[in-house]
C-alpha cells in the first residue's frame, strides 16, 4: 500500500474552496485558481473604481476604504488563515509608524518588517518541508515589506533629515506628515497590488487617491510650457482611437506615420474580440457543442462554433482571407442567408446586410461601403497578377510578404470608422490620409481588366442563382424567336 504524501504536498484546504471543483477539473493547484480568479476580478474592479469612485465623485476617504476593503476580501480569498501574517505585520509596524521617533522610525520598521518576513520564509522551509503546494503567502508578505521600509524611509527623510541632506529623488518623494491609519492600510493592502505587487510611493499613491496624480505628472514634464494650455485626463489605453483626430496626427504627422498609427490603434482594438469570442468557444466545448468531427490525421477537432481563428488573421494576405476568418459564425449566416442565395450583386448585398445587421451607426456603413470597394479591388488585382508569382517558391514568398502588408494596411483603413462610429472623425481620418484607399480601389476597378474566378472560387449554385440562369435562357430564347 503506498504511504501518504507528506502534507506539504497534498492540495490546501486554506483560502476560498469554491473554486475547488474547478481547481480539480483543471488538474491545476487551488491557490494558482484562486489567484487568476483574484486579479480578473481586480481588473474589472479597477475600471469600475476609475469610472464610479474617480476623485471628482467622491472622497479620498471612500476611496481609501473601497481600496482597502477589497484588498483584505482578496488577501483572505487567496490565503485563507495564512493571511493573519500580512495584518499581523501591517498592524505592528503602524505601531512603529506612530510611537518611534523620526529619527528611528525607518530602522525599526525595516527590521521588523525583514525580520518577520525571514521568520516566514524559515517556516516555509522546515516547518512544510519545501512544500510546492501549501498556500505560499509569502509573496503579498513581500510587497508589503517592500512598501512598510519604503513609506518608513521616506517619512523619515521628510521629518527627519534636512531638505538639503536628501538627494534630488529623496526630495520629490519625502513624506513630510505621518499617514493616518486608513491611509496607511489603504497603501498597503490596496486591491489594485496587494496580491502580485508592485511596489509604489507613498507620495504618489495618496496624489492618486486624492485625484493630483495626473496633474502632478504632466506638470512634472512642462506640459504647459510645451504649448498646451489645460491639463487632460489620459486614457490608460495604450493607443485610443481618439488619438486618430488628435491634432498632431491630423496635421503634423506625415503620411507614413499617420499608417503606423492607423494599423497600431486597430490592433489595440481586436484583444477584446478575441478574449469575447475564445471564452465564449470555450464554454460550449466545455459543455460537448463545439465537437465538429475528425481531422484527416484521425485527431477529434472542437471547431463547429469557433468565431474565429487568430493565426489566419493576423497572417492573412487577402482581404477575402481575413474577413474569412474573423465573426466567423456571423460571416457564415451572411453566407447562408444572402451571398448564396441573391441573384444579383451578392458582395454588394451581403456588405450591406452586414451593416444593418450591426446597427446605426454612420461608421458601420462607411467600413462596408469601403469593404465592398476593397474586395472587388482586391479580387480584380488577384485574378489579374496572382498566376505571375505562382512559379518559384522564392515569388511566392514575396507576393505573400507584399499581400500580407497591403492587406494589414487595408484593413486597418476599412474597420476604423467601424470603432470610431461618427461620421466627423471618419471624414477627418480619411482626409488626413488623402482617402488613398478609395482611390487606389476605384483606380484598379476601372481600369484593370475584370478576369473571371479559378473555378474553385466560383460562388456554388443555389436556388436562386439557377433560376436566374433559367430566366435568362429563357428570355434570351425570346428574344431571339422575335427577331
Amino acid at each position: 500500500m503506498a504511504a501518504e504524501p507528506p502534507p506539504s504536498l497534498s492540495y490546501r484546504t486554506t483560502g476560498s474552496t469554491c473554486l475547488h471543483p474547478l481547481s480539480e477539473l483543471l488538474g491545476i493547484p487551488l491557490d494558482q485558481v484562486n489567484f487568476v480568479a483574484c486579479q480578473l476580478f481586480a481588473l474589472f474592479a479597477a475600471f469600475w473604481f476609475r469610472s464610479y469612485l474617480s476623485p471628482g465623485k467622491t472622497s479620498p476617504d471612500v476611496r481609501h476604504a473601497f481600496a482597502t476593503i477589497l484588498g483584505i476580501y482578496f488577501v483572505i480569498f487567496c490565503f485563507g488563515w495564512y493571511s493573519v501574517h500580512l495584518f499581523v505585520l501591517v498592524l505592528m509596524c503602524y505601531g512603529i509608524m506612530v510611537t518611534a521617533s523620526t529619527s528611528d522610525i525607518h530602522r525599526y520598521s525595516f527590521f521588523v518588517a525583514m525580520g518577520y518576513l525571514t521568520i516566514c520564509h524559515i517556516s516555509r522551509i522546515y516547518i512544510f518541508h519545501y512544500g510546492i503546494l501549501t498556500t505560499d503567502f509569502s509573496g503579498p508578505l513581500m510587497i508589503v515589506t517592500q512598501k512598510i521600509t519604503t513609506l518608513a524611509f521616506q517619512v523619515h527623510d521628510g521629518l527627519g533629515r534636512k531638505a538639503e541632506d536628501l538627494s534630488t529623488e529623496q526630495r520629490r518623494l519625502a513624506v513630510k506628515a505621518k499617514p493616518s491609519f486608513l491611509e496607511y492600510v489603504s497603501y498597503l493592502l490596496n486591491f489594485m497590488s496587494v496580491i502580485a505587487g508592485p511596489c509604489n510611493n507613498f507620495k504618489e499613491y495618496i496624489a492618486f487617491i486624492e485625484g493630483r496624480h495626473t496633474h502632478m505628472k504632466l506638470l512634472e514634464v512642462n506640459w504647459k510650457k510645451k504649448g498646451f494650455h489645460s491639463l487632460p485626463e489620459p486614457s490608460p489605453t495604450t493607443f485610443p482611437v481618439t488619438c486618430l483626430v488628435d491634432d498632431w496626427f491630423v496635421h503634423k504627422a506625415n503620411f507614413l506615420t499617420r499608417l503606423c498609427y492607423l494599423y497600431v490603434v486597430m490592433q489595440a482594438s481586436k484583444p477584446k474580440y478575441y478574449f469575447a469570442w475564445t471564452l465564449a468557444d470555450a464554454v460550449n466545448n466545455a459543455a460537448g457543442f463545439g465537437f465538429s468531427g475528425v481531422d484527416k490525421n484521425g485527431n477529434f477537432c472542437w471547431d463547429l462554433l469557433s468565431n474565429l481563428n487568430i493565426w489566419k488573421i493576423e497572417t492573412a494576405t487577402s482581404f477575402k482571407m481575413y474577413l474569412e476568418n474573423w465573426n466567423i459564425q456571423t460571416a457564415t449566416w451572411l453566407k447562408r442567408v444572402c451571398y448564396e442565395r441573391v441573384p444579383w450583386h451578392p458582395t454588394v448585398l451581403t456588405f450591406i446586410l452586414s451593416a444593418l445587421w450591426h446597427g446605426v451607426y454612420p461608421g458601420y456603413y462607411f467600413t462596408f461601403l469601403t469593404g465592398i470597394l476593397v474586395t472587388l479591388a482586391a479580387r480584380t488585382v488577384r485574378n489579374n497578377y496572382r498566376h505571375y508569382f505562382l512559379s518559384s517558391k522564392a515569388l511566392k514568398v514575396v507576393y505573400d510578404i507584399v499581400t500580407w502588408a497591403a492587406t494589414q494596411l487595408a484593413v486597418s483603413y476599412t474597420v476604423a470608422p467601424f470603432v470610431m462610429l461618427a461620421v466627423e472623425p471618419t471624414i477627418s481620418l480619411y482626409k488626413s490620409v488623402y482617402f488613398y484607399l478609395h482611390i487606389i480601389s476605384l483606380l484598379i476597378i476601372l481600369f484593370l481588366p475584370i478576369k473571371p474566378q479559378a473555378p474553385n472560387q466560383r460562388r456554388p449554385q443555389t436556388l436562386n442563382s439557377v433560376n436566374k440562369q433559367k430566366i435568362d435562357r429563357y428570355l434570351q430564347r425570346k428574344e431571339t424567336n422575335k427577331s
